[in-house]
């Protein structure tokens, strides 16, 4: 069968070129995940190489169930929010092992496949509040933010619990008699901020692949100070060699240290479940706002605002989302850098399909992903914060009512360092304020439920 018969290119008045490099483009706008989620789940414990072969390999399939389950041109990859409640949350924060938080993953994507199965999701992410679903999306966005300064070192713990980088700050907080120099920890934070700036002023001239080359950008100039000694290595501290390490010649790495590894062991039944709900809602909010988002600026939504073969378009996620556990992987999404193909013209899976065997191909570039520094990832996490707070512009402030739970819900995120305690903050705040003002019609049963069990879990917990 042709591509045009399958994909149905001229039906969606498209042709295979245009689609290929639309799928490029995805790719490019896609890629930096491929960077920034090793080096985020490592910070769990995760083997980084095992980390990145499982992040391709899931972006790929997940991206290829889009392909053929909707015939849409939407990409999918290990999605960012998620991989930072996995790791800064789950296992840092709560003290569990990233094999739970594996786990959580595994169960959210098997319920994933059955809710979508019987169009629950859609009826989940219609009963909560629109303000809270934007909420959810700033407080993670200023979560991210927050995740990247630390990385970057460029926030630092204090006597004022947080400051802005010093040597002498960095220093006192190290024990085991290290201290670092500028050549170490002093450099890095310098290329980290330069980073940010020249991230920012890609994403402002709309250059394509602008986080993607950010990253590379800011790499390569921490490469050149290596080079010419301004940026000393050092173990000890965490500073490594910036040069990507080719003495094994093109290998994939394996992933034998995280496939199926799941565990139970030190998790009661309720707390397990929270952690598997904050993934779930998450992702239900995050999956259909990108797919609706995208989906207009294509023109796909139907007469009524809804997107035709939604079904078989959740059905990938969720899929894509159990593989990706399997693998060793955080929650798999539906990436909103798709918009970047979507707006180079493509209209169909073959965009999708171009992108996910682009996936496949960066497995044996894994040395050169492999050897991007934390300082050089640390821009696209606070670029990409930027792009989630835009949400607040879509809060209703006005009504007390809707704006504070919201307001709650942001801030609980990053000064909690948790995004299921920014969650339940926000549904129990938005319960209980609208039923004490006598606004019980807009506390549906969902939200009733929802708020009931969180309330029980700190009781409980």
């Amino acid at each position: 069968m042709s591509l045009e018969k399958f994909f149905h290119l001229k039906e969606n008045h498209t042709d295979a070129k245009t689609e290929i490099m639309a799928g490029i483009t995805s790719f490019m706008t896609m890629a930096y995940i491929l960077a920034v989620n090793p080096n985020i789940l490592a910070a769990a414990g995760m083997d980084h190489g095992a980390v990145f072969t499982a992040t391709a390999v899931a972006a790929f399939i997940g991206t290829l169930c889009m392909a053929l389950f909707a015939n849409y041109p939407f990409a999918l990859a290990p999605g960012m929010g998620l991989n930072a409640y996995f790791a800064y949350t789950v296992v840092l924060g709560m003290g569990y092992s990233w094999q739970v938080a594996l786990a959580a993953v595994l169960t959210e994507g098997i319920i994933f496949i059955l809710l979508s199965l019987f169009n629950v999701r859609e009826a989940i992410f219609n009963a909560i509040p629109f303000n809270l679903k934007k909420a959810v999306s700033v407080g993670i966005g200023l979560f991210i933010t927050f995740i990247g300064l630390q990385n970057a070192k460029i926030v630092i713990g204090s006597s004022t619990l947080l400051s802005l980088f010093s040597l002498d700050g960095y220093n006192a907080t190290l024990t085991g008699g290290v201290q670092a120099t500028w050549n170490d920890a002093g450099i890095t934070v310098l290329l980290a901020i330069i980073g940010v700036i020249i991230t920012a002023v890609l994403v402002a001239r709309n250059v394509k692949g602008n986080i993607l080359w950010g990253i590379l950008i800011t790499w390569l100039l921490g490469i050149i100070c290596q080079l010419t000694g301004v940026y000393v290595p050092s173990a000890e501290l965490g500073f490594y060699s910036l040069l990507p390490d080719f003495s094994a010649g093109i290998s994939i790495p394996g992933i034998a240290p995280i496939f199926a590894k799941f565990s139970l062991q030190g998790v009661s039944i309720l707390e397990f479940i929270v952690i598997v709900f904050a993934f779930l809602f998450v992702d239900i909010f995050d999956t259909l706002g990108t797919l609706i988002g995208v989906a207009s600026k294509a023109d796909m939504l139907d007469k009524d605002g809804k997107l035709p073969r939604i079904k078989g378009a959740l059905m990938a996620d969720a899929i894509g989302t159990t593989a990706g556990a399997v693998l060793g992987t955080s929650t798999v999404t539906t990436f909103v850098e798709s918009a970047s193909g979507v707006s180079e013209g493509g209209r169909t899976g073959l965009t999708s399909l171009t992108t996910g065997i682009l996936f496949l191909l960066s497995l044996f570039l894994s040395p050169i992903f492999l050897a991007i520094p934390s300082f050089a990832t640390a821009p696209a996490l606070i670029i990409v914060g930027f792009y989630m707070l835009g949400a607040v512009t879509e809060i209703d402030f006005k009504d007390a009512a809707e704006g504070i739970p919201a307001f709650i819900c942001i801030i609980a995120m990053p000064f909690f360092y948790s995004i299921s305690e920014g969650i339940a903050m926000g549904v129990i705040s938005y319960v209980v304020i609208n039923l004490v003002t006598g606004k019980k019609k807009k506390v549906g049963p969902v939200m009733a439920v929802l708020a009931v069990l969180f309330i029980l879990k700190y009781i409980l917990m």
